[in-house]
């Protein structure tokens, strides 16, 4: 049995350890200080004077049943132009069609240039498949189709864009477009415009609070949804948003992994390897210049 000296020591190790993690746990919660009136007013009056400057009628916004797409929807909806909400499943979630449907209703309720369609891709994705080879590689067939799932959307969108006169509204936020590039390129990354891609995710739920957006939206663990099971984004990225962004300003002011130790070492690595393989997705497309004099050429 142990002595009352070695459990009141272990009590004091396990204390230490448990307030080193909730400190932790605290530096990497990023609580938005965002004004966020003021920036609602900016994005949606930066909406209007693009898509009038494009002279199109207005947006379409896939709908996920996540926040992003919420929030998007919701900006778009408040400029007074056609706002169309597309619904795209592809052997879809339960729960996030739900959600999708219980926002989009909200949502026509609240604003009368709000539209409603939805394209059912399941028997599309389904044909597709049926013509493709199957990879060797699980892992990269998976992947394959997953991203097949979201170009597919995107050319959706742009069908429906394309016959009504509008622009496709992205939906992506900075620590997923810019910080770690979490979005297939040529599908969710296939846009026109990006009203909320300046803002960090953790900033994107405080201005869906504000404009009210359904709880089961806010409360929603963040998923792309892709895979058609339950996974979830930390599922996928290994890191929270709230840790990612923390690594994102970490970065952003010349931290090296050598200044952490622990989990925010972890943290730091993953953030900064995910957004090393994903440069491709962030950068320009490289252009082959021919060079203006002959001479030059190989």
């Amino acid at each position: 049995m142990a002595s009352k000296e070695s459990i009141k020591f272990l009590f004091i190790i396990f204390a230490n350890i448990h307030y080193r993690f909730l400190n932790f746990l605290n530096k990497m919660s990023k609580t938005s200080t965002i004004p966020v009136e003021k920036v609602n007013e900016h994005i949606v009056n930066w909406l209007k004077t693009y898509a009038n400057n494009a002279k199109v009628n207005g947006f379409v916004v896939g709908i996920s049943g996540g926040v992003d797409s919420a929030v998007t929807s919701t900006l778009c909806a408040q400029t007074g132009l056609t706002t169309l909400c597309l619904e795209m499943p592809i052997h879809q979630a339960k729960n996030q069609v739900s959600r999708a449907r219980e926002h989009i209703e909200q949502l026509m309720k609240r604003f009368s240039n709000v539209g409603y369609a939805e394209a059912n891709l399941t028997p599309i994705y389904e044909g597709f498949k049926t013509e493709m080879p199957v990879g060797e590689n699980e892992e990269k067939y998976n992947l394959s189709l997953a991203n097949t799932r979201a170009r597919l959307r995107m050319t959706t969108l742009y069908y429906y864009a394309g016959i009504q006169g509008l622009l496709v509204a992205g939906t992506g936020n900075k620590v997923e477009d810019f910080g770690v590039g979490f979005y297939t390129k040529y599908g969710d990354g296939g846009v026109d415009l990006s009203p909320i891609a300046d803002l960090m995710k953790s900033d994107v739920y405080e201005l869906g609070k504000y404009l009210e957006i359904p709880i089961s939206i806010q409360n929603a663990a963040p998923t792309d949804g892709l895979f058609g099971d339950n996974r979830t984004d930390e599922d996928q990225l290994g890191a929270s948003y709230d840790e990612l962004e923390w690594a994102m300003l970490m970065d952003e002011k010349g931290s090296v992994s050598e200044d952490f130790k622990g989990r925010e070492k972890e943290v730091f690595d993953i953030y900064k390897r995910l957004n090393s393989v994903n440069q491709h997705k962030m950068k320009p497309i490289p252009i082959c210049m021919i060079p203006k004099n002959n001479n030059n050429l190989l």
